[in-house]
């Protein structure tokens, strides 16, 4: 299937929400961010030739995008300042959005001390991904993802604790 660069564009600035989110998890300063930002569209538009269409864009998105910021963080060698999650965390129900921007900015900083594949997990989940989903874009079993997204939530609430965060 062949898709033109106007499409390309169109679907990057669509979903460009999830790459900022992804940014935020892996880096923790504003010139990192970015810098991952145009890595990982750089690496979308060289890889937008396999998309073949048998998947929402989106989630083929998720996958090269979750990669790229893994090989990015290990091939920079970044060093990031580091100081149970579950349904009871509603951020997104918060009515003061001041509240609402501390407890995001405690959570994606509690985030830092996750590895590359536990924030992987933990960002699937929190963008609502089933199981199946995470498996999929993280090319591991359902099973696999289960355990994996269980042991995140329990490390993320333990670091949450341990820096007095409260939600």
């Amino acid at each position: 299937m062949r898709y033109t660069q106007e499409e390309f564009l169109s679907q990057i600035n669509e979903h460009k929400g999830i790459i900022h989110k992804i940014t935020k998890m892996y880096m923790d300063n504003a010139l990192d961010q970015e810098d991952l930002f145009q890595e990982i569209v750089m690496q979308l538009w060289k890889a937008y030739p396999s998309f073949k269409g048998t998947s929402k864009f989106s989630t083929w998105m998720y996958r090269v995008a979750l990669n790229t910021a893994i090989v990015f963080f290990k091939k920079d060698n970044r060093k990031v300042d580091k100081p149970p999650l579950n349904e009871q965390i509603e951020i997104a129900d918060t009515s003061d959005s001041q509240e609402k921007e501390e407890k995001l900015a405690y959570l994606y900083k509690a985030m830092q001390e996750l590895n590359q594949i536990e924030k992987a997990v933990i960002f699937l989940f929190l963008e609502n991904q089933s199981h199946r989903e995470i498996a999929q874009n993280l090319g591991i079993t359902e099973v696999n993802a289960r355990v994996k997204l269980n042991r995140t939530k329990e490390k993320l609430q333990q670091i949450i604790k341990k820096n007095g965060y409260e939600f």
